[in-house]
Parts: C-alpha cells; sequence; structure tokens
C-alpha cells in the first residue's frame, strides 16, 4: 500500500495551482473505445499501489475478470499515488489519460475541473449499497458542488496511540476517551525526559498537508471551519489562535519532536524506538507499532468541547471519459470493488477502514478488529470524522496554514501572529476566480 504517510500529503499546494488549466485544456478522448474484436471492452486503471495492497488490487482485478468475462481491467501503467497528480496533469494535456486513477481526496476539486472527469452522482446513487451507508467523510471527500465526481477508494481517521511503556515509567494513567486538549499538553509534558531522549509527542514540521491536516479537527472542535460560510475567507481566523496556542504550549515546553523531513518517517521512527509517549496517526500505523512491539494504546483525539471529534483523509478512484463503453466498464468495476464483499478484502488486506457500515457489520470485519488491538477505536471514530472541503483553494490555504504551523511549533512566531499571516495569504486565494 502507498504509505498513509504519503497519502495525506496529498494537497500538493503548488503544483494543484496549474492543474485546473491544465486539466480544462486537456479535451481529447484517449485513443480508442476500448472495445476489442471479440466485444470485450479492456480499461486501464492507474491504482497507485504497492506492497501488500498492490497485491491486493491484482486480486481483486482478477476476481472481477472472472465474474465480468466482458470487461478486462489493465493494471499495468500509472505510477505510485505520490506521484499520480503530476502523470494525470500531464496526460489530460496530452489527451491519453486512463480510465481510473487513484487521486488523493485533497487533490479531487482540482482534478474535476477537468471535462474529462466523469460524474459518478447516478452511478453512486443507483449501486446495491445505498449512498447514504457509506461513511459520511468518504461522501463528501468525493463530493464537488453537489456531485459525486469519484467513488471513494480509502477512508481512514486520526486517534492517539500511546506507548503504555513511557506511561508506567513516568507514572502517567493512560487517557480514556472526553479528555481534553489541555491534559493532552500536560500528559506530554510529564512523558518528556530528556535525560532519557524522551519525547511526549510529535508534529510534522515541513508545512506540507501532513502537518496540517491534524489540527483540523482542533478547528472544528471549535466551532470554525475551513472554509467560512460566504466561500470568501476561511473559517477559522479566530479560533485557529486557540488550536495554535496547543502547538505552542506543547513547543514551548520542549515535548513535542518536530519532524524536519516530509512524510513524518523520523516523526513514527522515534516513536517506534520507544521514545515517544504519544502519536496522532491512523489506523496504517498500527502494523508497524506491533511489529516493533510496543505495548500500546488507542484513545480518541482529545477535544475542548468533550464532543467527539476527529478528521478522515479519504482518497478516491477518479473515472476519466475515454468514450461510453470504457466508462459503463469503469463504472461497472467500481461499483462491484465499492461492495461490501470486495471492500472488507480490500480493507483487511491492504490496511484501510470499512468505506461503509455494511462492510463494518461483516464478520470478516469484525474478526479483524477483534485480532488488532485498537482498530475499533478508529473504527468507531468514523461516526465523528469530517473531511477537508472538496474546493479547489484548499491548496493553497493549507500550504498558508503548514507555513503558520512551522512558524509556531519552531516559536519563530506567535500563534496571533502566525494566523493573521496565513489568513492574509489563504483569503486572497480563496478570492480568485476559479
Amino acid at each position: 500500500m502507498p504509505s498513509r504517510r504519503g497519502l495525506l500529503r496529498g494537497a500538493g499546494a503548488l503544483a494543484l495551482s496549474a492543474v485546473g488549466s491544465v486539466a480544462v485544456a486537456g479535451c481529447g478522448k484517449g485513443a480508442d473505445d476500448g472495445v476489442g474484436p471479440d466485444g470485450r471492452v479492456t480499461i486501464e486503471l492507474w491504482h497507485g499501489q504497492t506492497d501488500t495492497a498492490l497485491k491486493a488490487i491484482k486480486q481483486l482485478v482478477a476476481d472481477f475478470q472472472r465474474a465480468h468475462p466482458g470487461i478486462r481491467v489493465d493494471i499495468g501503467g500509472g505510477v505510485l499515488a505520490d506521484a499520480m497528480l503530476q502523470k494525470i496533469t500531464a496526460a489530460l494535456a496530452s489527451g491519453s489519460y486512463p480510465d481510473i486513477a487513484y487521486i488523493f481526496g485533497s487533490d479531487l476539486a482540482s482534478i474535476a475541473r477537468s471535462p474529462q472527469v466523469v460524474d459518478l452522482t447516478g452511478t453512486v446513487n443507483s449501486g446495491p449499497t445505498p449512498w447514504t451507508d457509506y461513511w459520511a467523510p468518504a461522501r463528501a471527500a468525493v463530493t464537488v458542488n453537489g456531485q459525486v465526481r469519484a467513488a471513494p477508494a480509502v477512508v481512514d481517521a486520526l486517534a492517539v496511540v500511546c506507548n503504555k511503556k513511557l506511561f508506567r515509567q513516568a507514572g502517567v494513567p493512560l487517557p480514556e476517551p472526553g479528555w481534553t486538549w489541555q491534559k493532552f499538553v500536560e500528559t506530554a509534558q510529564r512523558l518528556t525526559d530528556a535525560g532519557r531522549g524522551t519525547f511526549g509527542t510529535g508534529w510534522p514540521g515541513v508545512g506540507d498537508e501532513d502537518t496540517v491536516w491534524r489540527l483540523w479537527p482542533l478547528v472544528w472542535d471549535l466551532g470554525g471551519d475551513v472554509i467560512a460560510g460566504d466561500g470568501r475567507s476561511i473559517g477559522f481566523a479566530g479560533v485557529g489562535v486557540q488550536a495554535l496556542q496547543v502547538l505552542e504550549a506543547l513547543a514551548r515546553a520542549s515535548s513535542v519532536y518536530i519532524d524536519p523531513k516530509p512524510g513524518s518517517e523520523q516523526m513514527y521512527q522515534v516513536f517506534l524506538s520507544g521514545r515517544m509517549g504519544m502519536v496522532l496517526t491512523g489506523p496504517w500505523q498500527l502494523p508497524d507499532i506491533e511489529d516493533a512491539e510496543i505495548d500500546y494504546h488507542v484513545v480518541p483525539l482529545p477535544t475542548f468541547s468533550g464532543r467527539p471529534v476527529t478528521i478522515s483523509g479519504p482518497d478516491t478512484w477518479t473515472v476519466f471519459d475515454n468514450g461510453s463503453a470504457r466508462v459503463q466498464a469503469a463504472r461497472t468495476f467500481l461499483i462491484w470493488l465499492m461492495q461490501p464483499a470486495q471492500d472488507v478484502r480490500w480493507d483487511v488486506e491492504a490496511g484501510s477502514l470499512p468505506l461503509s457500515r455494511a462492510t463494518q457489520s461483516l464478520p470478516a470485519w469484525r474478526e479483524k478488529t477483534a485480532g488488532s488491538q485498537g482498530l475499533k477505536v478508529f473504527t468507531q471514530a468514523l461516526e465523528s470524522a469530517r473531511a477537508r472541503p472538496a474546493h479547489p483553494a484548499y491548496p493553497q490555504i493549507s500550504q498558508a496554514l503548514g507555513q503558520a504551523i512551522v512558524a509556531v511549533l519552531l516559536r519563530k512566531s506567535t500563534p496571533a501572529e502566525a494566523l493573521r499571516s496565513c489568513a492574509d495569504e489563504a483569503n486572497a486565494a480563496l478570492l480568485i476566480p476559479r
């Protein structure tokens, strides 16, 4: 599977600024309609996967083809998910693009400006699993201006994973659901031991989407939003200061490991080596934690209000128009792939959470949950999870907030000063006609 650490960097702020114009310009169709002499339709899937997820998608494709002999799915092309945006941008410009591609949810709004992106509203609404049965963030992530512009591919949620050994050594009780961000800050301070080289927690310090998305639950919990209701300004100009003050308190106490490199690899390695007490992460990290033999505890994110809230970073299967036969075949494949019987295999084998409540209720998922400590916490968190808005200006907002977060973490700016700069840049991006 492509590292979710990489997937969640998917805002691609600068790269996306060029996607809209290039994508809109790329109005050509694929080279052929995909129908062979025998009437079999071939569609091209750029899956973006590696390792166990690649093995899983290959097996699912093979099973689909056995059940649908009139459709062949070619999975030989494309690139890994982290490079998909650039690959798709170039493909749209050249007029030669796949039928389905794995697109980060945070990239979809800009990609969907291309007329080659197929509207899947009717497809998902007519599928055998009711659209409302899918988790709210999965639906939100693929909906742009009221239209479903992709199918959900992966859904996850953030929670806090704790190293129980470090908690015992520090004499700190393990947190329970309903704890506060103030308690999180205090706990991180108590877990920090400079002599032993241990940190209370960690935070990405690059300024990319991996840095940013962890802050949105704090903003939402405080009553703010990414974009204000009028669509012309950010929705966190006030509450963002309070959210950033949490990071300021961690930085002031030197209780946060600030990862200086993209991908959060170093932050996770510090946790896996037993030198970090708490880490905000998703279910994709549990196999590595178990392999490292960390005795761990999973708890929902802290809150200000006492109401549970978290963030989900869904990614998508986006369909491109290469003629009616290939579009119909792509629709058929995705509806099949999204159904609980296939979804649960993808989730168990590739490390995702169920796309729908129907999948969650299957025996295979219950068995997986029973055998993986803490996985149930992530699944339950989907009930209160939200997704980042599918808005073409989101990458610029993310970039501006990322710079503010880094400035606060490095103690180069106060939360108020950092947010003023963020608001100026982000509000300007929202006023650009799109």
